[in-house]
């Protein structure tokens, strides 16, 4: 399988792609999250989810034509498994997204630097509601999976219906933050936690977020390699050729003679 080659426009892309999915994030975090004892009860992840999926959606419509449309290492690391991406690329893309996470996050933090303290700029936490770090791991791996698989279904499937990647992949992200979000902030990214934890100086005990997200990526591709395009048929057959009515005698309708056509 030939690896798609990169260059600076891809990893300038990714840069500016994750910086904006970045800020507005952690923006609308700051905005619609509450702390203390009302933070489940008194912060709206339904705006959370729509801003940060729509946000995925409009970068990746932005910048997909040009890098693939990663935004989050966990993505690049899928994408490096299979083949997709050279490991040099995967890491200069890796590199990109980190530096734009922590641009994002530092335009947060200039603008709402008050507003901000108090959640920590988006960065996020392990939520007492859950056992502990383990817990807050696995949240963050199921969501990643969910994430990435529907990614290589649409984007990188033989069978897929592409035109319909940007409206999947966003409205994935959509419902994946309103359920995570209480519970471990629903980064599922890396470079977006990164970011976040750089600036506020609040890391959310760290490896919940790198090793779930590895974890959900790795899962994700033996499902899409075993499960997706392992068997079933394609999204749509090609059509039937159909014969004029003429040279069938001007009656009913019926596939062609395909030794005739």
């Amino acid at each position: 399988m030939e690896l798609e080659q990169k260059g600076l426009s891809a990893y300038l892309a990714e840069l500016i792609g994750t910086f904006l999915l970045v800020f507005f994030i952690t923006s609308v975090v700051t905005l619609y999250v509450s702390v203390g004892s009302s933070t489940s009860f008194g912060s709206d992840f339904a705006v959370v989810g729509f801003v940060q999926g729509l946000a995925l959606f409009g970068v990746i419509c932005m910048f997909g034509a040009v890098s693939g449309g990663h935004f989050n290492p966990a993505v690049t690391l899928a994408a490096a498994t299979i083949r997709k991406i050279s490991v040099i690329d995967a890491v200069i893309y890796i590199l990109a997204q980190c530096s734009g996470a922590v641009l994002g996050a530092l335009l947060t933090k200039g603008l709402l630097l008050d507003e901000g303290r108090a959640v920590h700029y988006g960065a996020g936490s392990i939520s007492p509601m859950l056992s502990g770090n383990v817990a807050g791991a696995a949240v963050e791996a199921i969501g990643v999976f969910a994430l990435v698989l529907v990614i290589l279904a649409v984007v990188f499937s033989t069978k897929s219906l592409k035109d319909w990647g940007p409206l999947a992949i966003g409205t994935t992200f959509v419902f994946i933050v309103m359920v995570g979000g209480p519970l471990t902030g629903a980064c599922y990214n890396p470079a977006r936690w990164f970011g976040a934890a750089l600036v506020s100086n609040e890391w959310g005990g760290v490896w919940p977020y790198l090793v779930g997200p590895v974890v959900g990526a790795l899962v994700a591709v033996g499902v899409w390699r075993f499960v997706i395009e392992g068997g079933g048929l394609s999204p749509s057959e090609p059509p039937q050729r159909v014969a004029p009515a003429a040279a069938r005698g001007g009656k009913g309708a019926g596939p062609a003679d395909p030794k005739k056509a």
